[in-house]
């Protein structure tokens, strides 16, 4: 099983989900550290190679989590936020791009 890190604030960000989304993720997080596909998701090319977006609906409203597991040691989580418009913001994507830069160019150490 994959090391799981979380970047820059996405953890606190996580923990600040509702108690059924933030269940959710941790499920679905521990099912890409063991090598598996979460349950709904789609690639984020946009962002790098590799990188994914986990999304959960509750009755609460949506929520996405954007991680990388391409890297042999450890699922990358990049960002945690809650989606509220159709299209994912600007600034959303400008972030995880941000985190995953940093990552591949090694300023994010373990």
């Amino acid at each position: 099983m994959k090391q799981l890190v979380f970047l820059g604030r996405s953890q606190d960000d996580v923990r600040g989900f509702p108690v059924g989304a933030k269940r959710e993720a941790g499920g679905e997080l521990l099912r890409v550290q063991s090598g598996d596909e979460p349950s709904d998701w789609k690639p984020m090319k946009t962002i790098g190679p590799g990188v994914a977006e986990i999304r959960i609906s509750d009755e609460t409203g949506a929520f996405r989590v954007i991680y990388v597991a391409k890297f042999e040691e450890a699922v990358y989580v990049l960002h945690c936020f809650e989606k509220r418009q159709q299209k994912t913001s600007r600034t959303d994507l400008d972030l995880s791009t941000r985190r995953y830069r940093d990552l591949v160019r090694g300023r994010f150490q373990i």
